[in-house]
């Protein structure tokens, strides 16, 4: 069964290089939101970690904080308002390559999921915005809509978020979208295996050509130590316009 299901993996992570098209540098966020949220009146924290390994070393405008071995650690605060909504609140901060620690604004956040079936299709909503530094950011005043459809499907778990971002700073163009993907697999009573793809497409009414973009897959697992979730992941940029090696690491730590 199992060299059946290694097979299978190896297919489908050739057709996953194939058509996951676009993506981009490490942000204080790389995950793929699912239905997952804080049920009502309980309080967690998200440790968001990434490191680049091997990246873009030249900034690309005034200012900026170029990837190439940046680390980026982002406490996100969680809470659960009601049975389909919750409240988030990102810190974010990196160390650069002199070990000097920077911190980089902050983010809020208003998550939606409709209620569903344990089994089947689900859907959601997020919407954030905050301001960040220019070492992070060029348009410091920025927002997000994330739209979530996901499918748990027994041992297998599918979403895909489309991602429209804007920004309210003048002169800063029209909103872009991303379109991200995360297909698990459940090894274990709490572990899961998978790959995420995260994929920038341009502006929202002229997309970029294929060959004009970068592109990173992640290879992840999902999994539980001492009552702390967590997900870890290791991610390849399958092109010269994207960070070549990028690791992150997420752990939840549940308040009450």
């Amino acid at each position: 069964m199992l060299s059946i299901f290694e097979n299978f993996m190896k297919k489908f992570i050739y057709l996953l290089l194939f058509i996951s098209s676009f993506a981009y540098a490490a942000s204080e966020e790389i995950q793929v939101y699912t239905d997952d949220k804080e049920e009502a009146g309980q309080m967690s924290i998200d440790w968001h970690n990434n490191y680049v390994i091997t990246g873009r070393s030249k900034p690309e405008y005034l200012g900026e904080q170029a990837p190439h071995h940046i680390y980026r650690l982002t406490p996100e605060f969680n809470l659960g308002l009601t049975d389909t909504l919750e409240l988030g609140i990102y810190l974010l901060s990196t160390r650069n390559t002199d070990g000097q620690w920077n911190g980089d604004g902050f983010k809020v956040r208003l998550k939606y999921i409709a209620p569903h079936a344990e089994e089947g299709m689900y859907w959601g909503l997020n919407f954030e915005t905050g301001k960040q530094s220019l070492a992070v950011s060029q348009y410091p005043r920025d927002a997000q809509l994330k739209a979530i459809l996901g499918w748990n499907l027994g041992n297998w778990n599918i979403a895909f978020n489309l991602n429209t971002d804007g920004t309210f700073n003048s002169g800063a163009g029209v909103p872009t979208e991303d379109l991200d993907f995360k297909v698990s697999y459940k090894v274990a009573e709490k572990t899961q295996i998978g790959l995420e793809s995260y994929n920038e497409l341009g502006a929202y009414n002229h997309f970029d050509g294929f060959n004009n973009t970068s592109k990173v897959i992640y290879a992840v697992i999902d999994s539980e130590v001492l009552g702390h979730e967590f997900n870890a992941g290791i991610g390849h940029g399958m092109n010269d316009q994207s960070d070549k090696w990028v690791v992150k690491f997420i752990i939840n730590s549940k308040f009450w």
